[in-house]
C-alpha cells in the first residue's frame, strides 16, 4: 500500500483518453505533470457517477492549476466509453480488471458494505507530484463532497 511521501507505483493500463480514444497509458508517461488519480468501484452507479461528474465539473480549475485527472475502476473499456459518453466526462478513464493497480495503491481490499465485510474497490484518491511522489492520499472517501476536499487541498499546495 502506497503512503504519502512515497513514489507512486508505476503501471500501464488500457483506457480511454479525454476524447474517447482507446489506448494504453503508463503512469511514468505523466512525469513532469501533476496527477489526481482516483479509484472508484463501478461505472454508472450513483456514488461513482456523482464523483465523476464532480471531477468533470471541476476540471477547468484543476487544469488551470496544472492537474490531470485519471479515474480507474475494474470496468471494461466498453463500459468506460458508455459512462464517458453518457455523462460527458472529460478526463482519462482506465480499466484495471484484475485490480492489480488498485491493490498496489491500497485501493482494493476488505470493506464494510451494508454491515457486511466484502472485498472490493476502496474509493480512494491520490495526488501525485511531477516527480511521481504521492503528496496526498485519501482512502474510504464518500463520493459526495470529495472533489471539494481535493480542490481545498490543491489550494493549500499552490
Amino acid at each position: 500500500m502506497v503512503e504519502e511521501g512515497q513514489k507512486a507505483p508505476d503501471f500501464c493500463l488500457k483506457g480511454i483518453d479525454e476524447k474517447g480514444q482507446e489506448r494504453e497509458f503508463c503512469l511514468k508517461d505523466f512525469r513532469g505533470k501533476k496527477v489526481i488519480l482516483y479509484f472508484y468501484p463501478k461505472d454508472n452507479t450513483p456514488g461513482c457517477t456523482t464523483e465523476a461528474c464532480d471531477f468533470r465539473d471541476s476540471l477547468g480549475v484543476l487544469s488551470e492549476k496544472g492537474y490531470i485527472v485519471i479515474g480507474i475502476s475494474p470496468d471494461s473499456i466498453k463500459s468506460h466509453k458508455n459512462f464517458k459518453e453518457k455523462h460527458g466526462l472529460n478526463f482519462i478513464l482506465l480499466s484495471d480488471p484484475d485490480k492489480k493497480v488498485a491493490e498496489a495503491f491500497g485501493a482494493y481490499g476488505e470493506k464494510k458494505m451494508y454491515g457486511k465485510t466484502t472485498k472490493g474497490i476502496i474509493r480512494s484518491t491520490f495526488i501525485i507530484d511531477e516527480e511521481g511522489k504521492v503528496i496526498k492520499a485519501w482512502r474510504n472517501v464518500k463520493a459526495k463532497g470529495h472533489v471539494a476536499q481535493v480542490l481545498k487541498e490543491i489550494e493549500k499546495l499552490s
